[in-house]
């Protein structure tokens, strides 16, 4: 008879890589965060967590945090093999003692897509504190938005990334900046990356990536000083008109619920809501 042995959690290695991927692949229980960054280019980064019983991977949980004041969930998977509540609040409970511990992290947060995800965040004392909701773009539609003469529109380079992480930190609360690496990350993976200037000054950024049938308006920022003198409008209608000369038949965007400003200059441009509604959960590490 197989003796069980009791689950230990610790820091994923190299060795683990194999048996991670397969457990990303091929189990049922598979949560990973919207990304540039696919799940195991955070190896190396902690907290990175396997939970191991009888020499076989049967559960992970990487949330390192990035940008330092928000530690994102990831990835979080279990095997079959395991019971699923058990392998969450084993990974979580040990994940949580290293971000208060070794980590200068405010929050832990996640965007959970499946049920099953939502009801273990909530046991693990996650709240929802708002929901991100998805918005579609035609190129059949008709708009005719004034954009602002003074505004010159250019594609970002390597060298704005500096300024333009700047503008990302002014523009959203903590929750929603991105770091400096990161933001170079999606310049490298976008399709059309451009940067608004004002006045001599860096005012404003969009990056926005491809898909199957047009593109993904990923992220757009305008520096608060800046705002309320067209210069959303003016990188918006600029990126759409790309993609139209492109051959694009849809573009999406996806914002907060109640971000009431972004909703209502993407509706300005023709955009409509598709109905697809996603919670975001957020944890208090200082409390």
């Amino acid at each position: 008879m197989l003796l069980q042995t009791r689950p230990k959690v610790r820091q994923a290695t190299a060795k683990d890589l194999q048996k991670l991927a397969n457990l990303i692949h091929f189990e049922t229980y598979v949560h990973r965060h919207l990304d540039y960054r696919p799940p195991l280019d955070w190896f190396g980064n902690e907290p990175f967590l396997v939970m191991e019983q009888n020499n076989a991977i049967t559960g992970a949980l990487a949330c390192p945090p990035d940008p330092p004041q928000v530690a994102w969930i990831r990835l979080f998977a279990a095997s079959s093999h395991a019971s699923l509540q058990p392998a969450w609040q084993n990974l979580w409970e040990e994940a949580l003692a290293e971000l208060i511990n070794f980590h200068r992290a405010r929050w832990a947060a996640a965007i959970p897509m499946q049920n099953w995800f939502s009801s273990l965040l909530a046991s693990g004392g996650f709240e929802q504190t708002h929901s991100i909701v998805m918005l579609s773009w035609e190129s059949d539609r008709s708009y005719a938005i004034q954009t602002t003469p003074a505004v010159n529109i250019r594609p970002m380079t390597l060298d704005d990334l500096t300024e333009v992480q700047k503008i990302d930190e002014a523009a959203f609360p903590p929750i929603w900046q991105n770091s400096h690496a990161y933001l170079e990350l999606a310049f490298r993976q976008a399709a059309i990356a451009t940067v608004a200037e004002s006045d001599g000054s860096l005012a404003g950024y969009q990056i926005s990536t491809s898909t199957p049938v047009g593109g993904h308006l990923a992220r757009l920022a305008v520096e608060p000083k800046f705002q309320g003198r067209g210069i959303g409008r003016s990188l918006l209608n600029d990126v759409l008109t790309q993609f139209v000369r492109r051959g694009a038949r849809t573009v999406t965007v996806n914002t907060q619920k109640n971000n009431h400003m972004s909703l209502a200059l993407y509706q300005r441009f023709g955009f409509e809501m598709t109905g697809e509604e996603y919670p975001v959960f957020q944890f208090d590490l200082n409390n």
